[in-house]
């Protein structure tokens, strides 16, 4: 299959209590698992495609042939979002950040407080399922942005530096209904170090002049 289901980075309860043992195990093996073989079955009469990475599919969608379009967009973005979600989380995670994100995160937002009430307010108040995203621009600046559904902020020509899930199969068996309750708690469980490797892809990705501001 040319695309895998990536192993969890840690076992399924190290995220406790943030995230508890069963969603894990759901969250990985069932929902990531299916995109992955929704995926790769999308694809099986389209050997071309099937050597692309998904991020490449996503970014230029209008590419993908139409009978598979939304399969490719929905299960592809689902694959590239939890390939992200399950790295930029550890345990004993969280706490001020550090790193060149610090940076960033001053210069747009003020303080670390602003951004993360800022982040957690677009997350909570998304309509239905999605994602909330520190996303990276063209011109180096960085925002705040939701997506529906499964979509990749990469589809829109922007790159996703942090994302947290807003799904319900996300938060549902722990905190019920109460998404700004999971929101709050899942910042303890934020792995500075692995977003300040995607904040450094994103700089690299840009113009050389903008990359050394």
């Amino acid at each position: 299959m040319p695309h895998e289901l990536p192993p969890l980075p840690y076992d399924y309860s190290a995220l406790e209590p943030v995230i508890d043992t069963q969603t894990m195990k759901l969250h990985h093996d069932m929902h990531h698992g299916a995109y992955v073989k929704n995926l790769n079955a999308a694809l099986e009469k389209y050997p071309n495609l099937q050597s692309k990475k998904v991020e490449d599919l996503l970014r230029d969608l209008d590419a993908v042939p139409a009978a598979i379009r939304a399969t490719v967009r929905n299960n592809g973005g689902g694959h590239m979002n939890h390939s992200m979600y399950w790295k930029i989380m550890k345990p004993r995670g969280g706490g001020e950040p550090a790193g060149e994100i610090v940076q960033m995160i001053k210069k747009t937002f003020g303080n670390f407080n602003d951004f993360k009430n800022q982040f957690n307010d677009a997350g909570a108040k998304l309509f239905g399922s999605g994602w909330v995203w520190l996303v990276g621009k063209p011109g180096g600046e960085v925002q705040i942005v939701t997506t529906p559904n499964q979509d990749n902020p990469i589809s829109q020509g922007l790159f996703p530096i942090m994302g947290n899930d807003l799904w319900e199969h996300a938060y549902y068996l722990k905190y019920n209904n109460r998404r700004p309750e999971y929101l709050a708690a899942w910042w303890n469980v934020v792995n500075w170090e692995e977003i300040n490797k995607r904040l450094e892809t994103f700089k690299a990705h840009l113009e050389p002049e903008l990359a050394h501001r």
